[in-house]
C-alpha cells in the first residue's frame, strides 16, 4: 500500500510542476458531511479533456458516548477522470481507486448485513471502480458536481461482540461489488 500512495504522490508531484491556477479545483462533498465526515478534495487539469482528482476524507468522533455509536474512519481516493466536453464542465467517466481504515459501531451501514447495527467492526478496505458524473457551472470559479462509481471493495475486519462491549468475536474479510462512491461536491475553480 505504501507503493501506491508514494505512486500517486509522485504522479501527483509530477503534473504539479506543468499545471496553472485555472487548471486546479477545491471541493468538498456534501454527503460526506452529512455523516458528519470532514473532507476536502484536489482535482488538477491533465489535458482539455482529462484531470486527476484525489480526495481525503476524516470522521474522529463517537457520535454517542453511551452506546458507543460511531463511523470513525479516514479514507483516501484518487481518481482519474475523462471529461466529454471540457474539464470541470458537463459529463465524465472516471477510473477511481480507494483506501480506508474503519472503527464503527451502532449503526446500520448501506449495502453490508443488517448485524452492522448491532455490533462493531475495525478494520480496512481497499478498492477500485468506475465512475460518471456530471459538473454544473454556477459561476465563474463555483461548480456542483454529482457522480456514482460502481466497482469491488476488499475489506478486512475484526468483529466485536457488541457496539459497547470490547469482546472480540471474530476476524473476517469480504469481498463486494457495487456501489463504491457517492458525491453531490461544491467545487471551487481557482483562477
Amino acid at each position: 500500500m505504501k507503493k501506491v500512495i508514494l505512486g500517486i504522490f509522485l504522479a501527483v508531484w509530477w503534473c504539479a510542476g506543468t499545471i496553472h491556477a485555472q487548471d486546479i479545483a477545491v471541493k468538498t462533498n456534501l454527503l460526506y458531511w452529512a455523516s458528519s465526515t470532514p473532507n476536502l478534495g484536489v482535482e488538477f487539469g491533465l489535458n482539455p479533456h482529462a484531470t486527476l482528482q484525489l480526495v481525503g476524507g476524516y470522521n474522529p468522533w463517537t457520535l454517542n458516548k453511551d452506546t458507543n455509536r460511531k463511523i470513525k474512519h479516514w479514507l483516501v481516493m484518487p481518481e482519474f477522470r475523462y471529461w466529454l466536453c471540457e474539464r470541470f464542465n458537463g459529463h465524465f467517466f472516471g477510473i477511481h481507486s480507494g483506501y480506508a481504515y474503519y472503527n464503527v459501531g451502532g449503526v446500520r451501514i448501506p449495502f453490508c448485513d443488517k448485524s452492522t447495527k448491532d455490533h462493531r467492526y475495525q478494520g480496512w478496505a481497499t478498492g477500485a471502480g468506475i465512475s460518471y458524473g456530471y459538473s454544473w457551472v454556477l459561476g465563474r470559479r463555483w461548480n456542483i458536481e454529482a457522480s456514482v462509481g460502481l466497482g469491488y471493495i476488499y475489506t478486512d475486519y475484526d468483529k466485536y461482540e457488541c457496539a459497547t462491549c470490547g469482546d472480540y468475536k471474530s476476524s473476517n474479510d469480504k469481498h463486494y461489488f457495487g456501489p463504491t462512491k457517492a458525491a453531490v461536491s461544491l467545487i471551487y475553480i481557482l483562477k
